[in-house]
């Protein structure tokens, strides 16, 4: 399963890097998040390899991630990794393009492979819902960027 998502952010692409590199700010946009450690490297460098922990819905998943690509090339920061756990793999090309000298372009091209009968069905009975997820943490990223939000806090 493949497909793309995009929003527009109201910062320059720097400062977007900035943000989406620091592991810091990870629990504070990326719902979910129970940890992320990296295992080999630093976090968010080419050729990173860290043990992901996620739950959702009541479930929890534990994967390796793996980054196989950040470069700016010209306009454009490339950030790619490769997400692998339990019956299913994932592959997020993210591209960050400055559309302003204040605002930024996210565009993120997801492939999706699952393995096992079950993960497969899932696969091609939900496949909105891996998009509306993608979709999700791409806006509370926005929020958390732009207005300081966190998604831990239902007040904010």
């Amino acid at each position: 399963m493949k497909y793309t998502v995009a929003i527009e952010i109201d910062l320059p692409r720097d400062r977007v890097v900035e943000l989406l590199a620091d592991p810091a700010y990870l629990p504070h946009w990326l719902r979910g998040l129970v940890s992320h450690e990296p295992v080999s490297g630093v976090h968010g460098q080419e050729g990173t390899v860290s043990r992901v922990v996620l739950s959702s819905g009541g479930q929890r998943m534990e994967a390796t991630e793996t980054v196989t690509r950040r470069e700016l090339a010209g306009d454009v920061m490339y950030y790619e990794r490769e997400l692998a756990g339990a019956g299913m793999w994932n592959a997020a090309r993210e591209r960050l393009t400055a559309s302003g000298p204040a605002s930024t372009r996210w565009v993120s091209e997801n492939e999706f492979r699952f393995d096992g009968l079950m993960m497969r069905l899932v696969g091609l009975l939900m496949p909105g819902t891996f998009r509306k997820q993608s979709l999700q943490h791409m806006h509370d990223f926005k929020a958390f960027a732009e207005h300081g939000r966190d998604v831990r806090d239902p007040n904010s």
